[in-house]
């Protein structure tokens, strides 16, 4: 079955509670962040929402509660260890993070359990060779590349936050590998503030499926702006769990369950591929 609510946020409560610790002499006044998109397509109109929207997402509620995927037991808010003190539980959610980029859940879950019976803390990481760190990571996509961003990331996590992570979107940016999607996610998880949507593929092509953007979108972040333009903000951190385990069970980017979908009367790439297949 289906984590409950409680269970599902036990990460985020779990460091809510303990945020009061973060290191107060590298931590600055935080200040609101808007990334820009690389492009000047999409603008704000305060006045357009999709149509049906909210019975859509109901329904796509619906068929979560119903079915288990990938992300509700291995996505990265579940691989860090909650026994750990604060400021590690948030530097290995920092890690799933960056292994999780063109990795399937279940394959960045299992080296996140690698990492963590190697020992998964800031000092043993940057003690660890590179090759040991691909053994313990591999197969993740990109892996060899992923060891040099840990590596990088790690040592200015040492140097810079005391062996904390950067409680700001725009510092977590900076930190190499890490983009617009996770530094959200990472504010989510880690530090149990929405800051924005977490876009990733799955999002990304969902959202476009269902006309959740006025204009189709080419890349996630600008699937992000345009999704957080008309989406009520209390929902932006439910969208994204919600919408990934979808993409991985019902809306899959190959071979669509649209039959079995509850929104397949009203999904515009439903209702189009049904009159195609039906001119054949």
């Amino acid at each position: 079955m289906l984590r409950s609510l409680r269970n599902k946020r036990s990460l985020t409560d779990k460091i809510d509670s303990n945020r009061v610790e973060n290191n107060e002499q590298v931590v600055k006044k935080r200040k609101h962040l808007t990334i820009k998109s690389d492009t000047n397509e999409i603008t704000s109109d305060s006045n357009w929402k999709p149509p049906n929207w909210e019975k859509t997402l109901d329904n796509i509620r619906k068929m979560r509660k119903d079915i288990v995927a990938p992300v509700d037991n291995m996505g990265c808010d579940q691989a860090a260890d909650l026994n750990e003190p604060p400021e590690v539980v948030r530097y290995h959610v920092l890690i799933s993070l960056m292994l999780s980029s063109q990795t399937k859940d279940e394959v960045n879950f299992a080296a996140m359990q690698r990492l963590k019976q190697h020992g998964l803390t800031v000092d043993n990481i940057l003690e660890t060779s590179d090759d040991h760190l691909g053994k313990l990571i591999y197969p993740v996509g990109f892996w060899k590349t992923k060891v040099q961003y840990i590596k990088r990331t790690t040592r200015i996590l040492k140097d810079t936050y005391n062996g904390d992570i950067p409680n700001t979107i725009k510092d977590l940016c900076q930190l190499p590998g890490i983009g617009p999607k996770m530094a959200h996610l990472c504010m989510s998880c880690a530090w149990n503030e929405v800051t924005g949507i977490g876009v990733d593929t799955h999002v990304h092509r969902i959202s476009n499926r269902l006309g959740w953007v006025k204009k189709a979108t080419k890349t996630p972040e600008n699937t992000r702006i345009a999704l957080e333009s008309w989406l009520p903000k209390e929902l932006w951190r439910e969208v994204n769990h919600m919408l990934v385990g979808f993409g991985q069970t019902i809306c899959r980017p190959i071979g669509p369950h649209c039959d079995s979908c509850l929104n397949k009367k009203t999904c515009p790439s439903a209702v189009s591929n049904s009159t195609t297949i039906k001119k054949k």
